[in-house]
Parts: C-alpha cells; structure tokens; sequence
C-alpha cells in the first residue's frame, strides 16, 4: 500500500508542478497584460483533484489518520481555482487580478500542504 500511496503522491506533485508551472511561465505576460490560462494550468489542477482525492481515500483504508479540516481547506481552495481557470481557460487574456489569485491560492495551497502538521 505504501508504494501505491508514493505513486499517487509524485502524481499529486507532478499535478502542483504543472498549475504553478503555468503560472510561472505567464509571469511576463500577466505584467503586460496579456496573460492567459494555458492548457497545461486545468490539466494540473485536474491531476491534483483526482490524486488527492485518491490519496485520501488510499490513507484512510491504510487506517492512516486523515486530517479532514486540512484535506477540505485544500479541497475548497482547488475547487475555486479549477472554476476560475476552466470558466476562463478559452480567453485570450485574463485580468491581472485574477490571474494574480490563481497564483496565489495554488501557492496558499502548496504552504497548507507542507506547513500545517
């Protein structure tokens, strides 16, 4: 089970990478405005959805101890940033601001992850 769990574990990484990786990669454009939501942002967002939500499940039949208030903070922060990129994933700019909070909620959520014990 331990093995299965690691497997899911690097996918959920592999998930943060690309969404952040996506932010990352418009930094320029969102400062001259021309920022959009790519591809790779909703795929990642996805990826970390179906990952966490198999890692939860994965944890609690290992009778591992699951701490759910985390687990649905971070739910509720993906969920608002899968609406906002997939609404907005067809646009051929996006305003900064909203950009700027899907950066920050994806990075909001990278310090839950690691940081609360």
């Amino acid at each position: 089970m331990d093995v299965l769990i690691n497997v899911f574990v690097a996918l959920h990484i592999i998930g943060i990478a690309s969404l952040l990786g996506g932010f990352l990669t418009q930094m320029k454009a969102m400062g001259a405005g021309t920022a959009r939501f790519v591809p790779a942002m909703l795929h990642g967002a996805l990826t970390m959805l179906v990952t966490g939500v198999a890692l939860v499940g994965l944890n609690q039949a290992d009778d591992q101890t699951v701490n759910n208030l985390k687990v649905g903070i971070k739910l509720a922060i993906l969920v608002a940033i899968l609406a906002i990129v997939y609404v907005k994933r067809d646009e051929e700019t996006v305003d900064k601001g909203l950009f700027g909070a899907v950066g920050g909620l994806t990075t909001a959520n990278i310090f839950i992850a690691t940081l609360w014990v």
